[in-house]
């Protein structure tokens, strides 16, 4: 298989409000909508991926549709666009797709939307963590406390509470994913409060994973590095953003479908014996 050629910066500089849309950033990332191929590694699985309208998330819930599962999506509601675009490849692979739009920092609704999918699946097989906050400060000073509580609570609090909802519903040999990134080893001074929640996030995996060995329900992580989504420029300033991915190896950010066969590695039995584990997918940039 040839090596795909992908965009390479420089990117046009651009902005956009947070959360980000995939018809604003330019150019427009692949998720996998042509490319993505499955096997039936997931068939039968039942799926809630948050942040699956865009980005990795929406990669996500492309490729586990065609390796044959049914995939809720959780994702805010200005975002409404980009979840039913791709409700449509997940249909079109012939699986479920259920849309899940509110604000998983919302306790209530973050216990209706693991209700909801358990009723309507029958059960939980995996939880993708994928649902992030991100925002650039050019100084220190810039940081407020609500800010940083924000931050936490969007990526690491929420992430919490919706394992904890979800466990009554995941049988054993059931898997959750969560999103952390090469952030919580190499943190960006520029997103401290992004950075903090990842390193938080990877902890959490490492810690949940000994905690539920013993139920047999696997906890991993995916670390990523720059990867191009809407998210980057909703979290980074316009120079930031036109120089993305030039610092790893390869020169150049990922698309989100370059990581998706690793959700699928770790959603499927035949990592029956792989937990705790923190999966760097960065180009060639190593964190350590």
């Amino acid at each position: 298989m040839p090596v795909p050629s992908y965009p390479r910066p420089p990117f046009k500089p651009q902005q956009q409000s947070f959360p980000g849309k995939t018809s604003e950033i330019e150019p427009r990332p692949d998720h996998g909508e042509r490319s993505y191929v499955g096997h039936g590694l997931l068939k039968g699985k039942k799926t809630l991926v948050t942040g699956g309208d865009s980005g990795i998330g929406a990669a996500v819930a492309i490729a586990y549709a065609r390796e044959g599962a049914d995939v809720a999506i959780a994702y805010l509601p200005e975002e409404e666009d980009d979840a039913q675009g791709i409700a449509k490849y997940v249909r079109d692979a012939g699986a479920q797709c259920l849309l899940l739009p509110g604000d998983i920092c919302d306790r209530q609704h973050a216990q209706a939307l693991v209700e909801k999918t358990a009723k309507t699946f029958g059960r939980i097989d995996v939880l993708v963590n994928n649902a992030a906050y991100q925002k650039y400060f050019q100084d220190f000073d810039e940081i407020t406390l609500d800010e940083w509580e924000r931050t936490f609570t969007t990526n690491v609090h929420a992430p919490f509470n919706l394992i904890r909802l979800a466990l009554p519903h995941m049988p054993k040999g059931s898997s959750v994913i969560n999103t952390a990134s090469i952030n919580s080893k190499r943190p960006t001074p520029n997103i401290l409060p992004y950075a903090s929640t990842k390193g938080a996030v990877a902890n959490m995996t490492i810690g949940l994973a000994g905690l539920l060995a013993d139920r047999q329900i696997r906890v991993n992580a995916v670390l990523p590095g720059p990867v191009w989504t809407p998210f980057i420029p909703a979290g980074m300033d316009p120079e930031s953003v036109e120089h993305f991915g030039e610092q790893v190896p390869f020169g150049r950010p990922g698309q989100p479908v370059e990581l998706a066969s690793t959700y699928v590695l770790l959603a499927s039995d035949t990592s029956s014996y792989t937990s705790g584990a923190l999966v760097t997918i960065a180009g060639g940039g190593a964190v350590l």
